[in-house]
């Protein structure tokens, strides 16, 4: 691997996996300011791929099935990205499309695309699991954009203007820090030349040092959502955590896996699951972003057995704080976090999709091996440091329930 830059100073991460026949580009847009109304960049996201000033959205679509190039879009809170995969020998076309795509989309479909937009988020919130959700993040994350849930757009979408997704596009392509990642079989000079052609004239602005996040969590929150219809109890407890920038990430990836990420060895499984019987599914999470974090538990029960599974979510973090885990269980836990990022990288597109993520959160693209390394190191000592300093008050607690139930 190795990193080049273009005219415009947008860094380029190069691997090359010689005799693979289809090369993958990842291509990164940083969003810089935060949405002011939730839904915008979903919106802008969902427009990208609907039509240029040279195609229309049809023509796009058959062009690019009549070429092999898979080709879209993918919005998170802090970025919009491209991701490309194509034969080698058809690369100066795909560039040639991408490029088109992104300097030149009409947003044509605004008020379509708004209806589907719509339509989607209402039937995903007819699930009892992602209204919870929907609850949970909005209140952990209430004040930054990463609480701007399905519900929350919904309440502002329809006070978002076409001209408002327009500015944002704009905002976009001249503000944006941007990164680029290709793997596969390629040979360099050729590929920077086209790379600078097709990309070398697009702004490229120096990154801002993230702000302070200056939205705190200050108190314990109880979110109850009343379903009477909902035959399960969704019950998620969460706590605001640092974030993949911190030295304790990989500690936190770690306590993850052990408490509930590794499946049938998590702590939570064997003993709410397993030995308790109280879940259909129980898990923990961390989820990463620029500004803020989320360490959270779930489970999904009977409804009449969310005081016992709070007990038990309760039980277990203590337990994991006060008493180290043993020599055994953290070596199965490494092994185990470490087998499952080695699926991250099996695909040229994987690849490139990973070391773009971490070029453009500042990282560096040979982040994971660092990461690797930084796990292998852990002791139970971190583990249970950890635990104590970040599984703590306060925390958001939200429960959907029927209403009988919520009395706890």
């Amino acid at each position: 691997m190795k990193k080049i830059y273009l005219e415009n100073k947008i860094p380029v991460v190069f691997k090359e996996n010689k005799n693979t026949p289809r090369l993958a580009l990842c291509l990164y847009f940083k969003i810089e300011e935060q949405e002011k109304k939730a839904g915008l960049f979903s919106i802008l996201n969902r427009l990208l791929m609907q039509g240029t000033k040279k195609r229309t959205a049809e023509e796009l679509a058959m062009e690019l099935d009549e070429n092999a190039i898979e080709c879209y879009s993918e919005m998170k809170h802090d970025f919009i990205r491209f991701k490309v995969l194509c034969l080698n020998e058809d690369i100066e076309k795909t560039l040639e499309i991408l490029e088109d795509i992104v300097k030149n989309s009409t947003m044509e479909d605004f008020s379509k695309e708004v209806v589907k937009m719509k339509g989607e988020i209402e039937a995903e919130l007819d699930s009892p699991k992602s209204r919870a959700a929907d609850a949970f993040y909005k209140t952990l994350f209430d004040g930054l954009c990463y609480g701007h849930t399905y519900t929350k757009t919904l309440e502002a979408v329809d006070n978002i203007t076409k001209d408002e997704v327009k500015e944002a596009y704009k905002s976009l392509l001249e503000k944006s820090p941007k990164v680029i990642s290709l793997v596969g079989d390629f040979d360099e000079a050729d590929m920077t030349s086209k790379l600078n052609k097709h990309f070398g004239n697009l702004s490229n602005p120096p990154k801002e040092a993230n702000d302070d996040d200056a939205q705190k969590l200050n108190e314990n929150k109880t979110v109850k959502v009343e379903k009477n219809d909902a035959s399960q109890a969704q019950i998620f407890q969460g706590w605001r955590v640092p974030t993949i920038f911190d030295k304790d990430y990989p500690v936190l990836l770690l306590l993850n896996t052990i408490l509930g990420a590794s499946g049938l060895s998590s702590r939570l499984f064997v003993e709410l699951r397993d030995k308790k019987g109280l879940a259909y599914v129980v898990r923990s999470s961390y989820e990463v972003y620029d500004r803020a974090a989320a360490f959270s538990v779930y489970i999904a029960t009977e409804p009449k057995n969310i005081k016992t599974s709070l007990e038990g979510f309760e039980f277990e973090i203590n337990r994991i704080k006060t008493t180290p885990v043993d020599n055994i269980e953290l070596e199965n836990a490494k092994n185990n976090l470490i087998g499952k990022r080695q699926f991250f990288t099996e695909t040229n597109l994987q690849q490139s999709s990973l070391y773009s993520f971490y070029e453009d959160k500042g990282l560096g693209y040979d982040f994971e091996e660092k990461l690797i390394e930084a796990v292998k190191k852990i002791s139970a000592e971190d583990i249970q440091r950890a635990a104590n300093e970040y599984l703590k008050d306060p925390h958001v607690l939200t429960v959907l329930a029927p209403g009988q139930y919520l009395e706890f």
